[in-house]
């Protein structure tokens, strides 16, 4: 079995850059201990998302650059542990801010900023300057290439999102996330992993963060083996609400089989007939009068 080890790092924020640095850096080493070959952060890692409760003044101070000191050290990390990192961060750019996931790989070389296009316009993310595109990379990593994409967060609601990447060619996506995942939205990474036939990872904050109630989760998206009779759970990776550094072991090789003999993703798709999922149609329902 061609196992890629993935460590999620359901880890509870210090309180502080300096803090989170710090107990970042020292989850990364536990997680290469534990034979990690990639370690992913809760989302907006560096202000552990500390921005619902607070006045927009304070904490878009909170922002720092994706080339700055921090996010050069989870790099300067990753090339010392020769694991790839996904660390997430309050982006500054410019005058933006930005909810934000660097992919270091195991050489410690940038492969990806994603910043995340479905911001929460509902709430305080609607302060925030939404992504512009979904990224996919090749990542080496110790068990050879693997095609990495990311979501965060609410991303996962649009099945666009995923679907998108698996058209990129992803093979598995990284999730940051910060909110309760109840069964509902897990059955939603379930579905995206189930119906683009890859793997997604999602990284949450423990319950003893507000509005976050740990469950990180990992699902293969294999749901039929020549052995099996009927489908299998693609859960390979259930957390509880505690504290912890989780390590899920993803087969690629049995992923890889499982995407050139079955039906889902883009095996038999007609995209001639999807026009009206791109339409800006004013009478389309359920548009909120308060989008940007």
């Amino acid at each position: 079995m061609n196992s890629l080890k993935i460590a999620l790092l359901q880890i509870a924020p210090s309180g502080t850059l300096p803090g989170n640095l710090k107990k970042g850096i020292e989850s990364c080493r536990a997680a290469k201990k534990m034979g990690a070959d990639i370690a992913l952060f809760p989302e907006m890692w560096s202000n552990g998302y500390d921005i619902c409760d607070r006045p927009f003044e304070q904490w878009r101070e909170d922002g720092i650059p994706a080339d700055g000191d921090f996010v050069r050290a989870f790099g300067k990390l990753a090339g010392e542990l020769e694991m790839a990192v996904g660390i997430t961060l309050l982006e500054r750019k410019g005058e933006a801010l930005r909810n934000t996931l660097v992919l270091f790989d195991r050489h410690g070389e940038r492969k990806f900023t994603y910043a995340k296009v479905h911001t929460c316009d509902f709430g305080a993310e609607r302060a925030l300057t939404p992504g512009e595109e979904f990224c996919v990379t090749v990542l080496d990593t110790a068990k050879g290439e693997v095609k990495v994409g990311a979501m965060i967060c609410y991303d996962r609601e649009f099945p666009e999102s995923a679907r998108i990447l698996m058209l990129k060619g992803a093979e598995l996506i990284l999730v940051p996330n910060a909110c309760p995942m109840e069964i509902n939205r897990l059955s939603q990474l379930r579905a995206r992993a189930f119906e683009n036939m890859l793997a997604v990872a999602t990284c949450n904050y423990p319950d003893t963060v507000p509005d976050c109630s740990g469950g990180s989760s990992v699902f293969d998206g294999v749901a039929y083996l020549p052995d099996l009779e009927g489908s299998r759970d693609t859960c390979i990776l259930q957390a509880g609400g505690a504290e912890e550094i989780c390590l899920a072991e993803l087969d690629l090789d049995q992923l890889r089989i499982y995407r050139e003999t079955e039906v889902h993703g883009n095996a038999y798709r007609r995209p001639e007939k999807y026009g009206i999922l791109t339409e800006q149609k004013v009478e389309a329902p359920f548009i909120r009068s308060d989008r940007r």
